[in-house]
C-alpha cells in the first residue's frame, strides 16, 4: 500500500494521519488548529495494538448456560472466539427470545458514550436505529456531564441555551466584560474536547484577549490549576460544594446594600420576593450573609463583600462549570447563579450575564453555524420506558422499583438484555462496585467494541468493531466551518466490522433488513448526509462544494461570518414578544412548578442544602479528604487510556492523585508513592503527586483509568489502576433531576505498604476457539424472512 496522508476528525481535534504499507505511522495536528490537543498521538500503537478485539467472542459461562453473571462471572471469565456467522446467529436469536418472552422494554440500550466524531458511524445512533426497527428498547435521558442542568434550566430559563450551545459568544465577552468570575474554573483540559469533532481550539485565546482588553478573571475553585493556561487569573479558593453558599452571600450583599437592579427584577423575573425573604433570613431565621457563607466556604467575609461590590460596579460575566452540578443538590448552584446574575441586572447585555460550561468543551462561546447538520435517522422507539442515565444500576438492581423524576412517579423496567455500543459505563457510572453487582443481573449483555475495555470484559457477547481510521465517514460540528472527509486510512484490524454492517446483518436475520438499511450500503449514506447538509447550508447562505469535489479535496473550509450573540439578549430587548418558555414567560427565580412537586431536596427557589458528603459533614471525621474527579487532561473520558499520551501521565503505572503537601506530609506520603484511596464504597491505588495547587483537605484523581479490580467480577475488590468511580456515590442530585453526584465524595488516603500489585487493565482477557472447547457446539442458524 502506498503512503498517503489523510485528514480525520476526532472529538479532541482534527489530525493529519499517515499510513505506510498498511500501518499507521504518523498522527500530526491539522495545521489550522492554533492550540492543538496532544491526545491524537495515542492512536499510534493502539489502533493496531494488542488490545483490539480481533474476532467475535462469547463468555464461556454464557455459552455453557449461565445466563446471568453470578459471582465472578461477567468480568472474570475467559471468552470463546467464534465466527461472525455464529455470533450473529446467537445475537439475533437472543434478541428475538427476549422481545418475544418479555417484550421490548426488557432490552436496555443506553449506550451512553462518545465513540466516533463521524456523522454516519455514530455508534449510539446506529444501535438505536437498529433496535427501533425491531420494536424499540428502554432508553435513557440526560447526560452524566450536565444532567441536573438539563432539568433545572428549562424550569428557570425556559430551555438549555447557554449550556451546550447558543452561549454568549467570545467576541462580545472579549470586548465588553470587565470582570469574569468562573465558578468551577476554566480548565484547559476540558476545552480540548468537542462533541461531534473539533478543528480549531480557541477558548484560551479568547480569554487571553479578554484579559488583554482589561477584564479581570477570577477562578473560584478549590483547584488553582482550574484556570486557563497562559492567562492572568486570580485564584479564589473555596471548599468543594460550597459555591451555592457563596453565591447566596453575594446576593445578600447586593440586597442589604441596595446594589441590586430592582427594575430588571420587576420586568424580567418572577418570584423575587420569595427569594429575597430567604436570602435575608426572613423565612428560616438564617440570613445568607457573608459571615454565614465564610464559615461554610472558607472564603473570608471581607472578600465576599468586596467581590459583591465590584460585581455591581463592573460589566460582570458569570461562567459556571458543568462540574458544579455533578454534586449533591447539583441543581442549586445553577439556580443560585441565575439568581445572582438577575440581581446584578446584566443578563442579556454583551459581556454580562452568565453562561454554563465555558471551557467544559471547546465549542462553548463559539458562534453557531446558523443551520443544522444532519444525522442518521433513528426512527421511532415504540417503548415508552426510560430512565435518567445515572440511574442505570438502580434499574438493574430494582426491577419494578419506584422513583421520582422531574415531578413524575416512575417505575424501573425489568431488564433482561443490555446492548451497548459506543460507550464505557465502567468509566461514566458512579460506585463501580455497585455497578459490578448490578451488571450481573441481566440475562445477556452484548457489546460492540474495538478494544478490550472493562465494558467488553464484563459482557457476554463482544462483537469487534472498526475505529474511525478503518472506515469512511464525514465530520462536521455546529460550531466548526471545517467539514472533513474521514477517509479510511488502514484496513480493518482482525475481523472487525463497522456497526452499520453488524446491524444490517442482524436486521436481515430478524426480518427488518430493508427498514434498517433502506436499501443503502454505508457508502451510499455518506454522500446522502453530505447533500442534506449542503442543502441546509445553501438555504442559510453558506456555500458547500458538490460531494465529489469535497471527497476529492478531503475537506471543505466553509465561509462564515462571525455572529455575535448574547444569551437572552432578544428576551432583554423585548420580554413580551420574546417570552421565555417558562410558565410565566420570565426568569423564574421562584418556580411554582417545582414547588408543587413537594421535593424537600429541591424546593421552589435556590437554597443552600448541606451536601450529604463534604468537608462540613460528620463523615469527614472518618474520611477527612474531599475527592474531586475531573475530566483527565490526557484523554477523552477513558478513550485511549492505553495510548502513549495517557500512559506518559501515569505515576507508578497508575492514575495520578494530586494531594496538598501538608496533607501528604501528615500521612507520610512522598511524590511518586503508591497510595491507597478509600472509603466505605471501595478502594483504589494511585500515584501521589504533591502540590500547592489544592486547598488542604482536597485531593484530585481524574477519571479515565481503565477499571482494574484485583478480583474481576467481584464487588469491593481493590482497584489497582486509580479509577475514582469505585469511590464516588451512586445517588441522584435530588428527586428533581436524579443526576450524578460524583463531586460529593469523601475519602481517606494512606501509604500503600507491601508488594504493589501490577496493573492488568491493559492485558487482554484469555480467549480460546470454539472448536477447542469440548462440549460446546455452535447454535443453529437463525434467519427470518422479511
Amino acid at each position: 500500500m502506498e503512503s498517503e496522508t489523510l485528514l480525520t476528525t476526532m472529538h479532541w481535534g482534527t489530525y493529519e494521519v499517515r499510513a505506510e504499507n498498511g500501518r499507521l505511522v504518523s498522527v500530526e495536528p491539522w495545521i489550522g488548529d492554533p492550540d492543538p490537543s496532544p491526545i491524537g498521538k495515542s492512536m499510534l500503537g493502539t489502533v493496531q495494538g494488542d488490545l483490539r478485539v480481533s474476532r467475535p467472542a462469547i463468555r464461556r459461562g454464557w455459552l455453557e448456560g449461565n445466563r446471568s453473571g453470578g459471582r465472578g462471572g461477567r468480568g472474570g471469565e475467559a471468552f470463546v472466539e467464534v465466527s461472525w456467522e455464529t455470533a450473529l446467529d446467537i445475537v439475533a436469536a437472543e434478541l428475538d427470545r427476549v422481545r418475544v418472552e418479555h417484550g421490548n422494554s426488557a432490552i436496555y440500550a443506553g449506550s451512553y458514550g462518545w465513540a466516533s466524531a463521524g456523522r454516519f458511524h455514530h455508534a449510539q445512533s446506529q444501535v438505536h436505529r437498529f433496535l427501533n426497527t425491531i420494536g424499540g428498547y428502554t432508553s435513557s435521558v440526560l447526560s452524566y456531564s450536565y444532567g441536573a442542568a438539563e432539568i433545572i434550566l428549562p424550569h428557570v430559563l425556559g430551555g438549555t441555551d447557554g449550556l451546550t450551545g447558543n452561549h454568549s459568544t467570545w467576541d462580545g465577552i472579549e470586548r465588553h466584560s470587565e470582570l469574569i468570575i468562573a465558578f468551577g474554573g476554566l480548565p484547559w483540559r476540558n476545552a480540548q474536547i468537542q462533541g461531534g469533532g473539533a478543528a480549531r481550539h480557541e477558548a484560551a485565546a479568547a480569554l487571553r484577549n479578554a484579559v488583554a482588553n482589561g477584564a479581570r478573571l477570577i477562578n473560584v475553585s478549590p483547584v488553582r490549576d482550574d484556570a486557563p493556561r497562559g492567562v492572568e487569573t486570580e485564584w479564589l479558593a473555596l471548599r468543594p460544594n460550597s459555591d451555592t453558599a457563596l453565591m447566596l452571600a453575594l446576593c445578600h450583599v447586593l440586597l442589604s446594600e441596595h446594589r441590586h437592579d430592582e427594575a430588571f427584577l420587576a420586568r424580567y423575573c418572577t418570584g423575587f420576593e420569595a427569594v429575597r425573604a430567604y436570602i435575608l433570613g426572613e423565612t428560616d431565621g438564617q440570613p445568607k450573609s457573608p459571615a454565614w457563607a465564610a464559615a461554610l466556604s472558607g472564603v473570608a467575609q471581607d472578600r465576599i463583600v468586596a467581590l459583591a461590590r465590584e460585581m455591581a460596579t463592573k460589566r460582570t460575566m458569570l461562567m459556571v462549570s458543568w462540574s458544579l452540578q455533578r454534586a449533591d443538590h447539583g441543581e442549586q448552584p445553577y439556580w443560585a447563579a441565575i439568581t445572582l446574575a438577575a440581581l446584578l441586572g446584566q443578563i442579556g447585555l454583551p459581556g454580562g450575564g452568565l453562561g454554563f460550561g465555558y471551557s467544559s468543551t471547546n465549542g462553548a462561546g463559539r458562534p453557531e453555524m446558523g443551520f443544522r447538520w444532519p444525522s442518521v435517522p433513528q426512527g421511532r422507539n415504540q417503548v415508552p420506558d426510560f430512565i435518567p442515565v445515572a440511574r442505570m444500576a438502580d434499574m438493574l438492581l430494582n426491577p419494578g422499583g419506584s422513583f421520582d423524576f422531574n415531578g413524575a412517579a416512575m417505575t424501573y423496567p425489568d431488564i433482561r438484555l443490555v446492548y451497548w455500543a459506543g460507550g464505557n459505563p465502567f468509566h461514566h457510572h458512579q460506585d463501580l462496585n455497585r455497578l459490578v453487582e448490578a451488571w450481573q443481573r441481566p440475562e445477556t449483555i452484548i457489546v460492540n467494541e474495538p478494544f478490550w475495555t472493562a465494558t467488553a470484559r464484563h459482557a457476554d457477547i463482544v462483537l469487534p468493531v472498526t475505529t474511525p481510521l478503518e472506515r469512511n465517514d464525514l465530520a462536521f460540528s455546529n460550531r466548526e466551518n471545517l467539514v472533513v472527509a474521514m477517509k479510511q486510512a488502514i484496513d480493518p484490524v482482525g475481523e472487525a466490522r463497522d456497526d452499520y454492517r453488524i446491524f444490517a446483518d442482524l436486521s436481515t436475520r430478524l426480518g427488518t433488513g430493508e427498514a434498517f438499511t433502506e436499501g443503502r450500503a454505508a457508502s451510499d449514506w455518506i454522500p446522502l448526509l453530505y447533500e442534506q447538509a449542503r442543502n441546509n447550508a445553501n438555504a442559510a447562505g453558506v456555500e458547500m462544494p458538490p460531494f465529489d469535489r469535497f471527497w476529492h479535496d478531503g475537506h471543505a473550509d466553509l465561509a462564515r461570518q462571525l455572529t455575535s450573540q448574547t444569551l437572552l439578549g432578544s428576551f432583554r430587548a423585548d420580554p413580551e414578544r420574546q417570552r421565555l418558555a417558562t410558565p410565566s414567560g420570565r426568569i423564574e427565580l421562584f418556580s411554582q412548578t417545582i414547588d408543587s412537586f413537594g421535593y424537600d431536596d429541591c424546593p421552589g427557589h435556590a437554597v443552600w442544602r448541606e451536601p450529604r458528603e463534604w468537608l462540613g459533614s460528620e463523615l469527614a471525621s472518618r474520611f477527612p479528604l474531599h475527592l474531586l474527579s475531573p475530566q483527565p487532561a490526557d484523554k477523552l473520558h477513558s478513550q485511549y487510556d492505553h495510548g502513549s499520551v495517557s500512559r506518559a501521565g501515569k505515576v507508578s503505572d497508575r492514575a495520578p492523585l494530586w494531594i496538598n503537601r501538608a496533607d501528604a506530609a501528615a500521612r507520610g506520603i512522598v511524590d511518586g508513592a503508591v497510595v491507597r484511596v478509600f472509603n466505605d464504597r471501595g478502594a483504589c491505588l494511585a500515584g501521589a503527586v504533591l502540590t500547592d495547587g489544592l486547598i488542604p483537605g482536597v485531593v484530585q484523581l481524574p477519571t479515565g483509568a481503565w477499571f482494574d479490580p484485583s478480583t474481576p467480577g467481584q464487588p469491593h475488590s481493590l482497584e489497582r489502576h486509580g479509577n475514582p468511580n469505585v469511590l464516588t456515590p451512586d445517588r441522584g442530585t435530588s428527586r428533581l433531576a436524579q443526576s450524578p453526584t460524583c463531586n460529593s465524595t469523601l475519602v481517606e488516603v494512606s501509604r500503600f505498604d507491601g508488594a504493589v500489585p501490577p496493573v492488568t487493565a491493559f492485558d487482554p482477557p484469555a480467549t480460546v476457539r470454539l472448536a477447542d472447547v469440548p462440549g460446546l457446539a455452535g447454535p443453529q442458524p437463525h434467519h427470518k424472512e422479511a
